[in-house]
């Protein structure tokens, strides 16, 4: 079987090759003898009923400051593609909204994974809503008199913006931490999204474990460590990644999410899992793979792949002729 496989991502180009998920994903897919185009969110585009992107052909290899080529670029007919990878980076704001809108037009007869529509449904701090007997004790408010009364109620607390992405924006306030106005007020006037406010757990200490999902099952997992000064624990603010193995809790937590991921078409994810309890569930662009694949020898990039392939041949089957 040989896929035209279009990926949306930000530039190629300056990717970290050892870090970055996109790229083993793309590596396999070439491996498996699928044609790969590149093309960036904003190259996407609706014009006269068609889903165009002004794409490049591409070409991977695992070797530092060579590890892609880039053909000429061609007007794309999406609906022409077997696969669309839709792998830009958050923040989800505007512009991701827009290209699931734009995506929905072709999937799943072009088959895009994550499903356009469930990713526009399935923002990570609020999916993971869906889930509450599994969370921490959470409040998500325009109303600063609200964050307040939380703060009251349970002392440590975890302040970040809903859209947020990347740890950005992310404070811990203790019950003496006397900026909690002043914070209030810098991001109520940065942004005009709600904030999300949890109970502080001290567990992010021994790690914050990214659990990668396939198809709604659990297929390997990452700790990740803060640095000494630091609350957050991804890898590019400084967390440290440590080998991990599932507990029983992260058995019932993915058991509990797994059948809403497959239902929803959720190919892809990586949920986060401090002290037994579930923080987020990542749809838009999840990360990890490389981490795991060095640290289990493994290839979950493989087993990606295996759904894909087998949900493309399925939409194959099931179109009319």
């Amino acid at each position: 079987m040989s896929l035209a496989v279009a990926i949306q991502m930000d530039p190629i180009e300056t990717i970290d090759i050892d870090g970055d998920s996109t790229f083993v994903m793309a590596l396999e897919a070439q491996r498996r003898g699928h044609a790969l185009f590149h093309y960036l969110p904003t190259q996407l585009s609706y014009r006269q009923g068609r889903i165009v992107a002004k794409a490049r052909p591409l070409e991977v290899r695992r070797e530092k400051g060579n590890h892609c080529t880039l053909g000429s670029a061609e007007v794309l007919d999406l609906a022409g593609v077997d696969v669309v990878l839709m792998r830009q980076d958050p923040p989800f704001d505007l512009q991701y909204i827009s290209a699931t809108h734009l995506l929905d037009r072709v999937h799943p007869d072009t088959l895009v994974v994550n499903d356009p529509t469930s990713v526009r449904n399935a923002p990570e701090k609020l999916f993971v809503t869906h889930f509450q007997e599994l969370m921490p004790p959470t409040l998500i408010t325009y109303d600063a008199a609200e964050v307040k009364a939380f703060r009251a109620e349970h002392g440590d607390v975890i302040v970040k913006p809903l859209y947020g992405n990347g740890g950005a924006g992310i404070f811990h306030l203790r019950p003496e931490d006397p900026n909690l106005n002043s914070l209030l007020e810098t991001l109520y006037a940065a942004t005009r999204e709600p904030l999300m406010v949890q109970k502080y757990l001290a567990a992010i200490r021994e790690g914050d474990k990214r659990i990668i999902m396939v198809d709604g099952k659990p297929k390997g997992a990452v700790n990740r460590v803060p640095a000494k000064d630091e609350t957050r624990a991804n890898l590019h603010v400084g967390g440290r990644a440590e080998k991990a193995t599932l507990t029983r809790r992260d058995h019932e937590i993915c058991e509990a999410i797994g059948e809403a991921l497959h239902r929803q078409g959720l190919i892809f994810v990586g949920i986060d899992v401090i002290g037994g309890y579930l923080t987020e569930i990542n749809v838009t662009s999840p990360t990890g793979l490389q981490e795991i694949d060095r640290f289990d020898n493994v290839s979950l990039e493989a087993d990606i792949w295996d759904v894909i392939e087998t949900r493309h041949g399925e939409t194959r089957t099931s179109l009319p002729v």
